[in-house]
C-alpha cells in the first residue's frame, strides 16, 4: 500500500459529478486522486473493516466458490480476508486476461503460490489452473452510484465477465467515500451488493 507523505490526514468527501460532457472519465480521474489521497491509517483501517464486511458476507450466503481480485492502483487489500475464507475451506479463484476485449477468465489460487503478471499487468497463480465460471464474485470497484451501478477504469472487462450468463452473485468492494452520482448507460449491469468499511446494501 501506499505511503504518499503527501497525502492528507482527513479521509475525502463525497463526491459530485464533474461538470463536463464525459462525466465518467473525468470521474475516474477524480477518484483516483481521491482514492491515493487516503491516509494509510485510514485505508488500513478501512481494509480491516472491509474483510469483515466480506467474512461477514461469505458466511452468511454459505460461499462455497468465489472469485476474489488481486488489488491494483489503490484498491482495498482483503488479503486478510482470503486468507479466513481460506482457512473455512473457501475455494478462491483470481481473474484472468485472456483476451483484451473478452470476458475475464478464472484461475484456481492458493494463498503463497508463486506469482506472475498477465497480459495487463495483473498477478496471477504462475500455474494456471483455469475453472469454471464461479457462482459469486468480489468486483473491485474505482466508484459506484446510488442505484448499485460501478465505476471501473473504462476497460470494460467486468461488463463483459458479468454480461456471461449464468451470471453470478456480485459484490462490489469500495470505499465509501467513492460513491458518486454517475449516470446507468445501457450496457452497465447493476451489482447485486456493495460491501464498503461501513456496511453492505442490497442494490436490487
Amino acid at each position: 500500500m501506499s505511503s504518499d507523505p503527501r497525502i492528507p490526514r482527513n479521509p475525502p468527501q463525497p463526491l459530485a459529478p464533474p461538470e463536463d460532457g464525459n462525466p465518467k472519465s473525468a470521474l475516474r480521474k477524480q477518484m483516483l486522486a481521491a482514492r491515493r489521497a487516503l491516509a494509510p491509517e485510514v485505508r488500513a483501517q478501512w481494509d480491516r473493516a472491509l474483510c469483515e464486511q466480506v467474512l461477514a458476507w461469505q458466511r452468511k450466503n454459505k460461499v462455497a466458490v468465489l472469485g476474489v481480485y488481486w488489488p491494483l492502483s489503490g484498491e482495498p487489500d482483503l488479503h486478510a480476508a482470503y486468507a479466513e475464507l481460506a482457512r473455512r475451506g473457501v475455494r478462491l479463484l483470481l481473474p484472468v486476461v485472456v483476451q483484451k476485449d473478452a470476458a475475464l477468465e478464472f484461475a484456481h489460487w492458493r494463498i503463497g503460490e508463486a506469482m506472475v503478471k498477465d497480459a495487463m499487468g495483473v498477478a496471477v497463480p504462475a500455474d494456471l489452473r483455469m475453472e469454471a465460471y464461479p457462482p459469486a464474485l468480489l468486483v473491485p470497484c474505482l466508484g459506484y452510484n446510488r442505484h448499485g451501478y460501478r465505476l471501473g477504469y473504462g476497460g470494460g472487462f467486468y461488463d463483459r465477465t458479468l454480461a456471461r450468463t449464468p451470471r453470478p452473485e456480485t459484490v462490489g468492494i469500495a470505499y465509501s467515500c467513492l460513491q458518486a452520482d454517475f449516470p446507468d448507460d445501457s450496457h452497465d449491469i447493476a451489482l447485486d451488493t456493495v460491501l464498503t468499511e461501513l456496511a453492505g446494501y442490497g442494490c436490487a
